[in-house]
């Protein structure tokens, strides 16, 4: 990735104080806490229908807490209004809506529109910040392309910059390394991890949550099973006893982080 980073709002101190979310008579989050400082990378690991993504929509606002509340700097999120909301926290989903028939382009400048009234156009600025974002993910050779003609991986990247484009204090990003190869795993982790925002992940691959993320809560069944710096919560009991696998941790050679292997 090349190309100078379009630059992040004022790093957002995120606090989540007992959120609950109930659909349909079942509960998905019983009272999480979840604490996120300045230009802190944390990771939200878990088994599949932990909760993570339901956390993660309650932090950026498609889904209502059934109870508790979300800070961002101590203001309650549900008061923002959408465009403050969004000035304050960009989410990269695992699934983007309202891109059929847009370029790659036209989708990353969607990042734009929190900073605009809502007939202004893009101005210079604008331009810039675009072409910005999509260089630092490597997605400018395709910014012409239609976005629903990409691949996977392609199209992650394109979401990544979209919310790079709206200069957020917090990143909200739901599985980023999902359909990318190891490369842009790597560098967009890296990219997350190397801006002065705060970042919230949700993760699958533990290895990478140990890598880049500066402190782990793990969701088991809506509930905050461990929380803390990875070598503290990775342990082999912890992952015996929340996902049902035998392991062996020890120290990566080069970053010093927690290295899972698992085992038959």
């Amino acid at each position: 990735m090349t190309g100078r980073t379009p630059t992040p709002g004022k790093p957002v101190e995120l606090a989540v104080e007992a959120v609950r979310y109930e659909v349909d008579g079942q509960t998905l989050l019983h009272g999480v806490d979840l604490i996120a400082r300045p230009g802190e990378t944390v990771g939200v690991v878990g088994p599949n229908g932990s909760g993570k993504t339901t956390l993660l929509r309650c932090v950026y606002g498609t889904l209502r807490p059934s109870g508790g509340r979300v800070l961002l700097d101590g203001a309650d999120a549900a008061s923002l209004g959408v465009k403050e909301r969004a000035r304050r926290v960009a989410a990269v989903p695992q699934e983007a809506g309202g891109t059929l028939g847009l370029t790659v382009r036209e989708v990353v400048a969607m990042g734009r529109s929190p900073h605009k009234r809502f007939w202004e156009q893009d101005g210079p600025q604008d331009a810039l910040c675009v072409g910005a974002a999509l260089e630092t993910v490597g997605a400018a050779a395709f910014a012409d392309r239609r976005f629903d003609e990409l691949s996977g991986g392609e199209r992650q990247r394109a979401l990544v910059a979209r919310a790079l484009a709206q200069e957020p204090g917090l990143l909200a990003l739901d599985e980023p390394t999902n359909h990318l190869d190891i490369r842009f795993q790597l560098e967009v982790l890296g990219l997350v991890r190397g801006l002065p925002a705060t970042a919230l992940l949700v993760l699958h691959d533990l290895n990478l949550a140990a890598s880049f993320c500066d402190r782990l809560y793990v969701l088991e069944a809506g509930r905050v099973a461990a929380s803390g710096p990875p070598d503290e919560v990775l342990t082999e009991e912890m992952l015996a006893a929340v996902y049902g696998v035998r392991t062996r941790i020890g120290v990566h050679p080069t970053t010093g982080a927690p290295s899972i292997v698992y085992l038959p």
